[in-house]
């Protein structure tokens, strides 16, 4: 009974995910090869006539081929930050869970900070105006490494946690230095939750909408989601062209956590029991 009850709930939860994540997929690919009339029926149905290329060609070929100079612009942005995001959030990591000190309590509130306070975009421009950061891609980068850090020191301390401190020791004895015991002993152990930061990180940054329309507004610092309002308009919108670029901007990340999905919950769960 009990195993018939697990496949059952089983099902469920494969029907689920399948109504909930590929339905709207594919309602996204169907519209993307459609041309503009049959696509403004927003109606979930095969299309007459494939449009594929032509859609994809006009969608690059659109305002100077802005959805290249925004791809370059949100892999710059996505590298940085997340390389800055595992440097410090591990460097951070170590020393909060090895290095306790009378500010340890004040750093877990400033970390425990950041994950529930929501950022002031208001201050936040005025500072980066007063810094002259504004509408730079620096500035932005900043940004994105301040808002990821709280939740990347949190899963490295964790991880930490779970490694000997015989090894550091040891490391110690043989004349290893602190940058040297973190860089060589410590930091390649790491791996699966480095692994986890780099992909949840580079997901959420690659995807992040709000931060860019606010700190990064130009038309060369465009990213790829603000992209999407080439195709929208109050009284116009090319729903063809509009679910092209949506399909274009999904595939990187979804590439990303189809390689990586083992690897995301191995770090998630990796510091969970300490050894």
């Amino acid at each position: 009974m009990r195993h018939a009850q697990r496949y059952i709930l089983g099902g469920i939860a494969i029907a689920a995910s399948i109504v909930v994540f590929l339905v709207p997929f594919a309602f996204i690919i169907l519209t993307a090869v459609k041309d503009r009339r049959q696509a403004a029926t927003r109606s979930f149905d095969w299309p007459t006539s494939w449009h594929f290329w032509d859609n994809l060609m006009e969608v690059l070929r659109t305002q100077d081929y802005m959805l290249v100079t925004a791809f370059i612009n949100s892999i710059i942005l996505t590298v940085v930050s997340v390389t800055l995001l595992v440097v410090f959030g591990a460097m951070v990591g170590f020393v909060l869970q090895r290095r306790p000190s009378r500010w340890t309590p004040i750093v877990n509130f400033l970390v425990l900070a950041g994950l529930i306070i929501p950022p002031a975009v208001v201050p936040t421009i005025w500072v980066l105006q007063s810094v002259g950061m504004f509408k730079t891609m620096h500035g932005m980068i900043l940004i994105e490494v301040a808002y990821g850090l709280s939740f990347t020191i949190l899963l490295f301390r964790a991880f930490v946690a779970t490694i000997p401190r015989e090894l550091d020791e040891a490391a110690i004895i043989d004349g290893a230095g602190p940058l040297r015991l973190f860089f060589q002993v410590v930091l390649p152990l790491l791996k699966p939750v480095v692994v986890t930061v780099i992909v949840v990180q580079s997901v959420a940054i690659f995807n992040d909408f709000t931060n860019p329309l606010y700190y990064l507004p130009g038309k060369q610092n465009v990213t790829v989601q603000l992209t999407l309002f080439n195709f929208q308009g109050q009284f116009n919108t090319s729903l063809h062209l509009l679910f092209m670029n949506i399909l274009l901007i999904t595939i990187p990340p979804l590439i990303v956590y189809l390689f990586f999905n083992r690897q995301i919950v191995a770090g998630m769960t990796a510091g969970a029991v300490k050894g």
